[in-house]
């Protein structure tokens, strides 16, 4: 069936034009930015600052519609096959001209073994360009999520990246640096002024911006400045020295809503713990010769000790959504079913574990980040006191994100916390980076605890290339089904995310945290 998506029938990506004067948003959460390589760490906020200096193909609208950026039309010639057709006369920072070659590259250079971005290239089997402005991208069978999983995947200059010695992504886990990890340049609405790491990083608005003429913020300047301690984000903020706060603290909300703005939404990110089960031994325990997790009836126990809604009143303040899925509710495939935790039990866990043969006497790591998620390391605190009441200790290894991914992502932990959002909203996603055995390209990219199932893992390639959503979506929750019943993880909750903003500034939250700053308006 052919399908053709035309630019003109789209222009709802662009609603008002940009009013008021020239501003400056100022602004900060508790983490840096990992790396300004487009295609090299997978993380909420690296995504959103790359993507204000590199364009993608396609984007999201206000209501995460898909709409035109550097593609401005596109159609399905057969079931594997799309071509798009490219925006003309859009220049780079540099002031080169932006073509197909350079769709091409981007694309082929986020398949690489040192990206962590083959979740969005996932079912790609070539990509080659027919003409200066038209590309034609080929996928392995139908691939019915491929135009969502394109917003999220910048394009690089080819001849900017071969220059400064670019053309493979950045390996983050490696501890690498590269040119592209500490300098920018694209085709978007800012371009890198100063990078500071851990200290600042500076944007100015890019005059030749292709979408200048409909943009509807007025923000010409950003400053980005994080700040780890959750005290001092609110008295930047409550004191003016930053206008808008992505994280603020859940203890302090009740004290900022009664003096700036703050907006809250729910997040498309599911906060969970996952477990080394592949290791022949647990590293970090006091069990040698095998590996604890790899057995149900401990990782049953784990879960059930877990006091989730002491967590949301105490630790969260009410400001999360208790889940038994490793989707929100946000994402094509979930269910209420999927929802529903298995029961918080402390004596079923202590039986369970005593049944295993672990009473009392299983030890291991839980590794955190400090500064990733709404209060990580005081969920893991939390965590770790009630698994001493079901008899197990665990010794919580809390660190800087930028410590924490490469440790987890090299295999060097006994259990760890994690978030995981969506951007394609549809569950794939989930299914393939997370829960698939680990294999080529994206399959299992993120799956570092080792969870393995050959049905669930052919219930996942099929859910890749069935275009029937009824039979598809019955698929996805068979996946998802069989994963809860093993305890291959244990979701904790779903974040709800508090945005705290001087009350001048107008923004629309957004499910996926990102702050758009085209679309932002200061007054």
């Amino acid at each position: 069936m052919r399908r053709s998506l035309i630019a003109a029938a789209l222009t709802a990506a662009f609603l008002f034009p940009a009013i008021g004067s020239a501003k400056t948003f100022k602004w900060t959460s508790q983490g840096d930015i990992l790396t300004l390589d487009p295609h090299s760490q997978n993380e909420g906020l690296n995504i959103a600052a790359n993507l204000w200096v590199y364009d993608p193909l396609l984007a999201y609208n206000d209501k995460f519609e898909v709409v035109p950026s550097l593609a401005v039309s596109w159609e399905q010639v057969n079931p594997s096959l799309w071509r798009f057709k490219l925006r003309p006369n859009v220049k780079f920072h540099d002031g080169s001209a932006f073509t197909a070659d350079d769709v091409v590259f981007s694309i082929k250079r986020a398949m690489a073994p040192s990206s962590q971005f083959k979740s969005y290239v996932a079912g790609i089997s070539d990509v080659k360009a027919i003409d200066p402005l038209t590309v034609e991208i080929a996928t392995a069978g139908p691939n019915p999520v491929l135009l969502r999983q394109l917003p999220s995947l910048g394009i690089m200059s080819k001849a900017w990246a071969e220059k400064n010695n670019a053309t493979l992504p950045q390996d983050f886990n490696k501890k690498e640096e590269s040119y592209a990890a500490r300098h920018a340049m694209g085709t978007g609405p800012y371009i890198l002024k100063t990078r500071e790491v851990d200290i600042k990083t500076t944007y100015a608005e890019n005059p030749n911006w292709w979408g200048k003429p409909t943009k509807t913020g007025n923000v010409t300047e950003i400053i980005y400045t994080p700040i780890k301690q959750n005290a001092t984000r609110t008295a930047a903020l409550l004191s003016g020295e930053v206008d808008f706060v992505l994280d603020p603290p859940a203890q302090d909300l009740d004290r900022l809503r009664k003096q700036v703005k703050v907006i809250d939404g729910n997040e498309n990110r599911t906060i969970y713990f996952a477990m080394d089960v592949k290791s022949p031994e647990l590293k970090y325990s006091n069990i040698k010769g095998k590996n604890p997790m790899q057995d149900v009836r401990v990782r049953e126990a784990l879960y059930r000790s877990i006091d989730i809604e002491a967590i949301k009143k105490s630790v969260m303040r009410g400001m999360s959504l208790p889940t038994g899925a490793m989707i929100s509710p946000q994402v094509h495939g979930y269910s209420d079913a999927m929802g529903k935790r298995v029961p918080y039990d402390v004596e079923k866990a202590k039986a369970l574990l005593k049944e295993a043969g672990y009473e009392n006497n299983l030890e291991f790591t839980l590794d955190c980040p400090n500064n990733r998620y709404i209060n990580d390391e005081a969920i893991c605190q939390a965590v770790v006191a009630m698994w001493a009441r079901a008899g197990v200790k665990a010794k919580l290894n809390a660190m800087p994100r930028a410590t924490f991914f490469p440790k987890i992502a090299n295999g060097d932990f006994s259990v760890y916390l994690f978030g995981w959002g969506v951007p394609t909203f549809d569950a794939y996603y989930t299914l393939e980076s997370l829960i698939r055995s680990k294999g080529e390209g994206a399959a299992g990219a993120f799956n570092y605890g080792g969870y393995s199932n050959p049905k669930v893992d052919a219930l996942i390639d099929a859910v890749k290339t069935e275009v029937d959503d009824a039979k598809r979506t019955a698929m996805i929750r068979e996946a998802f089904t069989i994963h809860a019943k093993e305890f291959g993880t244990i979701p904790l909750h779903d974040q709800v995310i508090p945005w705290a903003m001087k009350k001048n500034v107008e923004i629309v939250h957004q499910p996926n945290n990102r702050p758009v700053v085209e679309r932002i308006t200061i007054k």
